[in-house]
């Protein structure tokens, strides 16, 4: 299959680790933060830390939208299914996350809640059609890949008349949490981590292009590659980088360039534009208030927006104490750091967000990364014999 068969092929992945091998020195650390959770599951699934050298270090980011919500909007979507009577539609894995007290919407979808999964926001749209006579609320989540399809839908509602929708806006922004995960003080328990580098997101990078970056890349002076999302994307991603590292560069290079470009898709980005304006600050699960991070709906479109509509305040919730998610999304902790991975918290009993979704760093390694574990005790155990 053209774009996938040619970017999984063995020879070339191998050719490709020899290459990182013969880039990487010896005497330093690589500590590479790959941005998107898409990426944290390649690197998982197809064993990718096993052909790289040791002092290669894959940090997970907070690059997944579901678990980047914190439970104070999880909440506030609860109140709307149970409180307002409203029908709310949302993406799958949303309506797994745990909110204050194990509640989630799922959960109050058993208790009565009208809450009903969709596939795209057009979906929410016709469930409006089909109900004038209920409200429908779409709760809206993704960072600036799902963003022009919930703007698409509230200038569909505005010239349709459809005052019954409304949206619940929570889309967020890529280069702000990077500025964010940059700043923070770099700890082993209570702020961030030393970087050398990101893999940058591909996805998100369709949509804006690589441009956003480069603020970014400058004023921390870390490079940036941005990367598709199979097997030799990530390692070639990873060669580039090592290269910029070692001559002691920064700035933003472009791997995925079948599909990203530097401007990116200007028709998205204008339908944006259209519909939503920046937030001065949103709360991120795991990095706390973050300045100019997310967007909010426009005035001209303020009829269906459900903050204004329903009165909606937002009240911060602080994270389940046995949950490590936050330092996870941070790259403070790895999954296996957290005491209840694999045992209370699994994808069927989730605890916290990182294991919900199926871009979260718990739920690729629980998937993929337990048998590196296993492997890593093994060879511990033969050492020792």
């Amino acid at each position: 299959m053209k774009y996938i068969n040619e970017f999984r092929d063995g020879k070339l992945a191998r050719e490709l680790a020899a290459a990182i091998a013969a880039e990487v020195r010896h005497d330093r650390m690589y500590r590479l933060m790959e941005f998107c959770g898409g990426h944290t599951h390649a690197i998982s699934r197809y064993g990718l830390r096993d052909l790289v050298p040791d002092n290669i270090q894959f940090i997970h980011g907070p690059g997944c939208p579901v678990c980047v919500l914190p439970i104070g909007r999880i909440d506030s979507a609860i109140e709307l299914a149970r409180d307002h009577g409203v029908i709310l539609c949302s993406y799958g894995d949303t309506l797994r996350v745990p909110a204050s007290e194990r509640m989630s919407l799922l959960r109050a979808k058993a208790d009565g809640a009208d809450i009903r999964m969709v596939y795209s926001s057009t979906d929410a749209l016709e469930v409006a059609r089909a109900n004038p006579q209920r409200e429908v609320v779409f709760f809206a989540i993704g960072f600036e890949t799902t963003t022009p399809p919930t703007a698409v839908a509230l200038q569909m509602a505005q010239a349709a008349g459809l005052h019954n929708f409304s949206v619940f806006c929570n889309h967020v922004l890529t280069p702000a949490a990077m500025e964010a995960i940059l700043t923070a003080p770099e700890t082993d328990d209570g702020g961030g981590v030393p970087l050398d580098g990101f893999i940058g997101p591909s996805h998100v990078s369709t949509v804006i292009g690589s441009r956003p970056y480069e603020p970014v890349a400058e004023k921390f002076y870390k490079p940036i590659v941005i990367s598709g999302f199979e097997p030799l994307d990530v390692l070639q991603s990873v060669l580039m980088l090592l290269r910029r590292i070692n001559r002691g560069e920064a700035g933003v290079e472009n791997q995925f360039t079948r599909a990203v470009t530097r401007e990116g898709n200007r028709k998205a980005q204008a339908v944006v534009a259209k519909a939503m304006e920046m937030r001065d600050a949103f709360e991120w699960r795991g990095l706390g208030q973050v300045a100019h991070s997310a967007l909010r709906i426009r005035d001209e479109f303020g009829a269906f927006d459900a903050e204004r509509k329903f009165d909606l305040p937002y009240r911060s919730v602080p994270d389940h104490k046995a949950c490590e998610c936050a330092a996870i999304l941070r790259g403070v902790k790895a999954p296996q750091d957290c005491k209840v991975f694999g045992t209370a918290c699994t994808p069927d009993n989730p605890l916290g967000s990182c294991m919900v979704s199926a871009e979260g760093a718990c739920a690729a390694h629980y998937t993929y990364g337990r048998l590196e574990v296993e492997r890593d005790r093994g060879q511990a155990v033969a050492a020792g014999a």
